[in-house]
């Protein structure tokens, strides 16, 4: 995903999709069955076609509307019950990505109340579903994904999980492309700490080659700090899903992965995406104005990089999420903790974060507690995430300046702020592409 990205963000986002309805799929046995065999196909078959008649498919997403966005229960979607199991779903869905996909995952108000269906474009008889395309969306970025508002009339969908159980089905399908949403933001920091080591390489001015400038380096660094701790957080993150397992089989599935996902999802997605236009505005700034030009390919990472903050829960919906999964998951803190525990005693001002970080844990107290903190105690927590894994796994001058400039109070606001000792230089060496 991280390499693909760099490529073109843009047409991951079906192939996330894709993998992502499989465990959902999964609570309709029958579904996954004819379903999931094509979905993990390696071919890809363009021609809208019955799904019998497919060498592969790819899966889209279908949830909010314009009177409720994040609210999904807000949905208004109906969903009429046959007598075959099967359901007939109308209504208007405001966000659809890939409307070109076989079949979509999508909410709809069923008699039992909000409910997941599985809704194909091609019928099993080879007739067309009712979906109606109303338009493309004209997005800022993002231009290689179609997004589209979409209608259904009567449009022909299978139920998947239980009747009144849509949000907490469907969840599993978004926690999975939320990952992804770290993992691609991971790539356009890598993609702009690249690009703007290169261009310092080989670039003179005022008598020396920018990547020998004191004042440069500082802010090569400082980018480089910032997508290696993006990285390795999100290679963490994914690490959990696959040792967690799809619960296709329970002695597949490590307990205490599943732990660290479900807390650890929304607290790398929020900091990881919120970082991402930053750092992207930042190394398109080192190109000077050639960064500003097109040709440079930095616009468009530059606009492709609010994109994964906004989807899948905007920054206030996945820390109240965080809050959340705290509170009815004490579970997952103990698990998230013991990961950060694993680097406790190699860095003082690490171990002071972590400490300070426990407190206001415990400061959180019951469902009446007040959301408004939540962004800067999901910061912390990410930091602390992203400084564990530097500890442990980076070269000591990569996880110094990470704690140096991270974690104490009096660490600079803007990137190119690390403080004087930092070993900048081999912090840039270590992060700069190399000639094959």
């Amino acid at each position: 995903m991280i390499v693909w990205s760099t490529v073109d963000a843009g047409h991951t986002c079906p192939i996330s999709m894709t993998y992502s309805v499989v465990p959902p799929l999964r609570h309709a046995r029958d579904l996954a069955a004819d379903w999931e065999p094509k979905l993990a196909s390696r071919d890809y078959d363009p021609v809208p076609a019955p799904l019998a008649a497919k060498s592969g498919v790819t899966c889209g997403m279908a949830m909010t509307e314009k009177q409720g966005g994040s609210d999904l229960r807000a949905n208004t979607t109906l969903a009429e019950p046959l007598d075959d199991g099967s359901f007939v779903l109308t209504g208007h869905k405001w966000f659809c990505s890939a409307p070109m996909s076989d079949a979509f995952l999508t909410l709809a108000q069923a008699p039992g109340g909000l409910s997941c269906f599985l809704l194909p474009r091609v019928l099993p008889d080879g007739t067309a579903n009712v979906f109606r395309i109303q338009r493309l969306k004209d997005k800022l970025g993002d231009r290689s994904n179609a997004s589209s508002e979409i209608e259904f009339d009567r449009s022909l969908a299978w139920p998947v999980g239980d009747e009144g159980r849509g949000v907490a089905t469907i969840i599993e399908m978004v926690n999975r492309t939320r990952l992804d949403c770290s993992l691609g933001s991971a790539a356009i920091m890598r993609h702009g700490t690249a690009r703007a080591i290169h261009h310092a390489t080989h670039r003179s001015a005022f008598g020396a080659l920018l990547a020998d400038q004191p004042l440069m380096v500082n802010v090569l660094a400082d980018l480089a700090l910032e997508s290696e701790a993006a990285t390795s957080a999100a290679l963490r993150l994914a690490g959990a899903y696959d040792r967690g397992g799809t619960g296709a089989e329970e002695a597949d599935v490590d307990e205490r992965e599943l732990l660290l996902a479900r807390l650890a999802t929304p607290v790398v997605k929020y900091w990881t995406c919120k970082r991402a236009p930053t750092h992207a505005a930042e190394a398109l700034e080192c190109l000077g104005g050639n960064g500003y030009v097109e040709e440079s390919g930095m616009p468009r990472s530059f606009r492709q990089s609010p994109v994964n903050g906004v989807w899948e829960g905007s920054g206030n919906v996945i820390c109240l999420d965080v809050l959340r999964a705290m509170r009815r998951s004490p579970e997952s803190v103990a698990v998230f903790l013991d990961e950060l525990d694993a680097a406790a005693g190699a860095d003082s001002r690490y171990d002071t974060a972590v400490e300070s970080v426990r407190t206001e844990i415990k400061d959180l107290g019951g469902e009446s507690t007040p959301d408004a903190g939540a962004r800067r105690l999901v910061e912390r927590l990410a930091l602390c995430f992203q400084a564990s894994l530097l500890i442990r796994h980076a070269p000591a001058a990569v996880s110094d300046a990470f704690c140096a400039s991270r974690l104490e109070r009096d660490a600079g606001v803007a990137l190119g702020t690390l403080p004087a000792g930092v070993d900048t230089a081999t912090i840039v060496e270590r992060a700069a592409p190399h000639q094959g």
